[in-house]
């Protein structure tokens, strides 16, 4: 059963997971799963193909989250990142810092 989004959630609360077998991060708020960064590993580079976030917690910033998160791992991993998704490419350009990661 799903939650509403209440106006003390925030982003801070968001967990963020690597599903290595699913080939997506998810964040979750609690157990309730709110948003998925679905991707595709090519050798050195992430295929990032799909930027997900469940209706009910949309609007509140949870993608970036998921977004910022799934960069940050592939930088710490050395991988380079191809945007498939059209969230994850505005994203990387609306961020200059993580342009560097594009393959």
């Amino acid at each position: 059963m799903s939650t509403s989004p209440s106006p003390t959630d925030d982003t801070a609360s968001l967990a963020v997971e690597l599903d290595e077998t699913a080939s997506r991060f998810e964040g979750r708020l609690g157990a309730e799963l709110v948003g998925v960064v679905d991707f595709l590993r090519r050798g050195s580079t992430i295929v990032i193909t799909h930027t997900g976030t469940e209706p009910q917690w949309r609007g509140r910033g949870f993608a970036a989250v998921l977004t910022r998160s799934a960069l940050d791992h592939a930088r710490a991993h050395g991988l380079k990142v191809s945007p498939v998704c059209p969230y994850t490419a505005s994203y990387i350009d609306e961020h200059p810092e993580y342009q560097d990661l594009l393959a």
